[in-house]
């Protein structure tokens, strides 16, 4: 009786099912050796007076701020007790775009297509307000060496036009003999659909990339176009990490350093995703950086009418998808919640019915934690492993075979397994009932045909799924 190792290796729908690769990796992560659970979104915060686009946090000397964004309203999370406060500037806001933060210092900034760029002191300020009266209204807002950088300006429809604050200067928009602040069109590539920043400024139009790079007086920064003809199908798909930016192109997933592009999606996951998603809503589709766990998490909009993530593990350069209740995600600071919060706001009754443990990062003041929304409040990614799948290539033995045990190598738990055979690729896949493993680990299956497929869903308190052996019993053919 031959027996086989499926090593749990790359998700790669893109290829054909008996490539070697899986046929899916869902509500896991990429790891060193297999995968690991992925947790669900579970509510942090009490309810705004509206649904939430957005979240941010803001962290300055000792102070930790997290901020909400809604079409009409900004919120700011009460460190105690997690409720939401409208902290919007007097009259609120008119406009339905997607708030976009970034932190200038002391100050915290953001945009929504339709406001002046609203500034917040942390530690000073109680409402929002205009950081300036000659700021412009942008799209997208970044933090460019020492400059605020702005992008697509719709005051006057200078949608393929930058412009960026005097130098350590956030609230100045003028040029002039003593100022730095200037503007840049850009003739070629159609509109700016995101910004980057850091020691250079990444501008991200239709169809090009363009590097902004300071170089003083007069000029003040240059502009260098490091990819023409492929550009940003979405500005709410880029995400920024140390030196690497993430974005979608209109063919796929790209990355850049700032010096080249590099496809990440290519024969991978760029034909599922533009298969799965709902290209109607596209620019519902936001992006979250897991610096913990080394993950990039996008969160659109599919074709079932619900909401599914893409994640990918750059170090790894490896990808999984996953089903979320969330909106959107971000990337958020724990305040310290006590026991208190969480039985007010987020509805715990006692210790034992959390979820998160209790030296888990979300009681950790400081700490990064992966977030996102669900309708009128923030939620942080720290619940209960969402139900995972993970189906192996198609594996052929001979003309034809039956499959008769399984055993699932998975660290700290055990599994569900079931199986789909068939005599030809083009046949309908349809798979058994699953089966419980045994204490020893064993699911006994029988199932005959050429091709055999498993799936496996690991449960208890797994850590990490790795592969599995299969047993197998040569068939002649009839």
């Amino acid at each position: 009786m031959p027996t086989q190792r499926l090593v749990f290796t790359d998700w790669l729908p893109d290829q054909p099912s008996n490539a070697g690769s899986l046929n899916d990796a869902k509500n896991v992560y990429p790891v060193g050796v297999g995968y690991a659970p992925f947790t669900s979104a579970e509510v942090y915060s009490g309810a705004a007076s509206e649904a939430l686009n957005s979240v941010f946090v803001a962290r300055y000397n000792n102070d930790v701020t997290v901020f909400a964004g809604g079409p009409t309203k900004l919120f700011k999370l009460n460190n105690t007790d997690q409720t939401l406060a409208d902290v919007s500037k007097a009259g609120g806001y008119t406009g339905t775009g997607i708030w976009k933060f970034e932190q200038f210092g002391a100050v915290v900034l953001a945009t929504n297509s339709s406001e002046k760029i609203q500034a917040w002191t942390v530690g000073t300020s109680t409402v929002w307000a205009d950081v300036a009266a000659t700021a412009p209204i942008a799209k997208d807002i970044a933090i460019v060496r020492d400059f605020v950088f702005a992008g697509n300006l719709t005051s006057g429809a200078l949608a393929n036009t930058v412009k960026w604050s005097d130098i350590n200067l956030e609230n100045v928009w003028t040029s002039g003999s003593t100022s730095q602040s200037d503007s840049q069109v850009i003739p070629k590539g159609g509109n700016v659909q995101a910004i980057t920043g850091g020691e250079f400024g990444l501008i991200f139009l239709q169809s090009a990339v363009i590097r902004a790079s300071y170089v003083g007086s007069p000029l003040f920064f240059q502009f260098d176009t490091i990819s023409d003809g492929l550009g940003c199908l979405e500005g709410n798909s880029v995400a920024q990490y140390g030196n690497l930016s993430f974005f979608l192109s209109d063919d796929g997933w790209y990355s850049t350093d700032g010096q080249s592009v590099t496809n990440i999606g290519l024969e991978k996951v760029d034909r599922y995703f533009f298969g799965d998603a709902d290209l109607t809503k596209i620019e519902t589709i936001s992006v979250a950086v897991d610096p913990v766990k080394n993950l990039v998490v996008w969160n659109y909009a599919n074709n079932t009418g619900t909401r599914s993530l893409l994640i990918y593990n750059w170090q790894l350069q490896k990808w999984t998808r996953g089903d979320t209740v969330s909106d959107v995600v971000g990337t958020i600071a724990t305040t310290g919640t006590t026991l208190e919060g969480l039985t007010s706001v987020l509805g715990y009754t006692d210790i034992d019915a959390m979820t998160a443990s209790l030296d888990s990062r979300l009681f950790i003041g400081g700490k990064l934690l992966f977030s996102g929304t669900i309708d009128t409040k923030i939620a942080v990614f720290t619940g209960l492993p969402i139900v995972p799948q993970i189906i192996t290539t198609d594996v052929a033995v001979g003309n034809n075979s039956v499959v008769t045990l399984a055993r699932p190598q998975i660290d700290n738990g055990s599994a569900d397994v079931a199986v789909a055979s068939r005599r030809d690729l083009n046949d309908v896949i349809v798979f058994s009932a699953d089966v419980e493993t045994t204490s020893e680990g064993r699911a006994s299956l029988r199932s005959a045909g050429r091709y055999h497929r498993l799936s496996i869903k690991p449960t208890g308190n797994w850590t990490t799924a790795m592969a599995v052996d299969v047993d197998f019993i040569s068939q002649g053919n009839r």
